[in-house]
């Protein structure tokens, strides 16, 4: 080890791809940070407090995509590459790389490569050695193969969807990491001089987001042994992954993984917590009342409350949707009840159409325009949607979005964007000008709501919208999947195996196939 403080390393890309739109994500989306750059995305990293001043971080590439298509060959490897050669660096620089924190979400898939995070892994370990200790932070609704718990040496997941302790996780990870090299350098604890156990159990269920949130049972109560597990003498993490359903990959599917430096305690953790997820399957159901898309306009007209809030899920640009499927905003558009502006106020948010928005921004606010937008990539369900309207807003130098217009059709205030963009919190909607708790529904390209909107919804549901991340998982195709997997499949001739299988931790890629 260094002569001081443990260097440890940061890098990672994380992204969460559904297989089944059209569009793709290149390697400009993923905004690349390098260095200072990514040290100073965390709080937990500054020199002021203890994880901070306790090692020499170092920054390599970390990169973070808006969740959408597969990621192109090309976009993975030049990224790739560039971690793999600052890791290289490190050491002809004569610096020895003690850790590794990959930051990485689990769902990410690229062209013609199945497990990208595995392979990722695969060459940045080759790139620092077997000696290094490797610690990741995933998303729980990614995916954890043999292959990527083998490679390993340490990994954790979110506890909560919505996903609340974001920060919280990483933090764990790298803390979990800091304190074992630190111990191990001190020569405490002899379980430290080696690595740890990994208890590892593949659970065939395969289910959304939507029905597996952490507000909700069984979720709820899954996830609270979660700390349970962790709270056993000889143990030292223990995770739950939903797994990623809008992907076809044979390691999509459910896992816990568990850590720790007694055998029997770790392996029994692991088992406990794959139990419990088994045992609950016929349990998950939405979060929300469900029903199609004007059933969900037909409750929210009717009811007294106020915002009602509508997820258009099928194309939820934070799950993988593209973001411009337009079959949510024509129907609603040609509902007659939103015909005059004097109707009721909805929101729709949002299609993208670079096109519209230029047209708009020279017209001004104020201006009627004549605009066409959406399905400039996913045209599968519905073409682009062509509107007369008012100019109601602009704003330019959003993250995503880069130019917002709101432009009222009737009585309905769409957003467009220039690029897609998640709208999830109020600022969202009040730096357009438009004020969502005194409208009366409003439409978010979104699977469960997240914490601000859950908080200003007076009442919401779950519309069964077509897009790239359908909810209804069986209209999709899947037919990579391992077989049988709940919910698809019923009935099942014999239980699962969900004994824990021992993984040491290896830089060796595994020749045996993903059990």
């Amino acid at each position: 080890m260094s002569a001081n403080k443990p260097v440890i390393a940061i890098c990672g890309l994380a992204c969460e791809t559904s297989t089944f739109t059209p569009s793709r994500t290149d390697a400009a989306a993923f905004h690349p940070q390098r260095g200072e750059e990514i040290i100073a995305r965390y709080p937990f990293l500054e020199p002021s407090t203890k994880l901070g001043s306790s090692a020499s971080w170092r920054g390599i590439l970390t990169g973070h995509a808006l969740p959408g298509g597969v990621v192109t060959r090309e976009a993975f490897e030049s990224l790739s590459n560039e971690i793999s050669h600052g890791l290289r660096d490190l050491g002809a620089a004569g610096t020895r790389v003690d850790g590794l924190w990959l930051d990485i979400h689990g769902a990410m898939c690229v062209e013609g490569m199945d497990d990208c995070e595995a392979e990722l892994l695969r060459r940045v370990r080759h790139a620092v050695g077997p000696d290094t200790i490797i610690s990741a932070s995933m998303d729980l609704h990614g995916n954890v193969s043999r292959e990527l718990a083998h490679g390993l040496d340490l990994v954790t997941c979110y506890r909560m969807a919505p996903h609340e302790d974001e920060l919280e996780t990483k933090e764990r990870a790298c803390r979990n990491l800091v304190e074992w090299l630190l111990a191990r350098r001190k020569g405490r604890r002899n379980e430290m001089l080696r690595r740890p156990y990994k208890a590892w159990v593949p659970v065939p269920i395969l289910l959304p987001g939507e029905q597996t949130s952490t507000r909700d049972q069984p979720a709820k109560r899954i996830y609270a042994a979660v700390p349970e597990v962790e709270a056993v003498d000889g143990v030292l993490d223990a995770a739950v992954w939903v797994g990623y359903a809008w992907a076809d990959e044979p390691r999509n599917r459910a896992a816990v993984v568990v850590t720790g430096w007694d055998k029997d305690a770790t392996a029994e953790g692991a088992e406990r917590l794959a139990r419990l997820f088994w045992d609950a399957r016929a349990e998950f159901k939405f979060v929300a009342p469900t029903g199609s898309f004007g059933e969900c306009l037909d409750t929210a007209l009717s009811s007294c409350s106020r915002p009602y809030f509508i997820s258009d899920s099928g194309d939820n640009p934070t799950a993988g949707g593209s973001g411009d499927v337009t079959w949510g905003l024509t129907q609603l558009l040609a509902r007659p009840e939103f015909k005059d502006p004097a109707g009721p106020t909805v929101i729709y948010a949002s299609v993208p159409g670079p096109q519209a928005i230029q047209t708009a921004v020279e017209a001004g606010v104020g201006a009627t325009v004549t605009v066409t937008a959406g399905a400039e990539v996913d045209n599968i369900h519905a073409g682009p949607i062509t509107m007369t309207g008012r100019v109601h807003a602009i704003k330019h130098g959003d993250r995503h979005a880069v130019v917002e217009v709101v432009l009222q059709v009737g009585s309905v205030f769409t957003i467009l964007t220039k690029l897609r963009k998640p709208y999830h919190r109020e600022r969202d909607f009040t730096e357009l000008d438009l004020n969502p708790r005194a409208a009366d529904i409003v439409i978010v390209k979104i699977g469960y709501l997240e914490p601000e909107l859950y908080d200003m919804a007076a009442d919401w549901m779950l519309a069964l919208t077509p897009g790239g991340v359908d909810q209804d998982l069986e209209r999709l195709g899947h037919k990579r999947i391992r077989r049988p997997m709940w919910p698809f499949d019923k009935i099942f001739e014999k239980q699962p195996d969900l004994s824990a299988r021992l993984l040491p931790s290896s830089n060796l890629r595994l020749s045996g196939p993903d059990g």
